[in-house]
């Protein structure tokens, strides 16, 4: 089993879903919330950015991939600055909260 297969079933098990998810046709980015530990023992949560193109195989079957093709490139770049921007303003709004 590789590494991104056992990621996968963790995220399962753990129940983790996606918090945002932005689209542009076949292209989409997916942010995820994640919890770990500092070096110092506290704990900490960070976000995540996974990217995917979407496509039917040969078979008329639904699959996604992590390479794009050239055309993909602008789409991409709109679904990433959707992500980074609701990330960077939710985390300014969750500043905001806690003065």
């Amino acid at each position: 089993m590789n590494t991104t297969q056992k990621i996968s079933t963790k995220v399962e098990k753990e129940g983790n879903l996606p918090e945002k998810k932005f689209r542009a046709g076949a292209i989409s980015a997916t942010i995820w919330l994640n919890h770990g530990q500092r070096a110092n023992g506290e704990e900490s949560e960070y976000r995540t950015v996974s990217i995917e193109r979407s496509y039917t195989d040969k078979e008329g079957k639904w699959q996604t991939s992590n390479s794009l093709r050239v055309a993909d490139l602008p789409k991409a770049w709109v679904v990433l600055q959707r992500a980074y921007e609701h990330i960077v303003l939710n985390e300014q709004d969750l500043f905001k909260q806690n003065r």
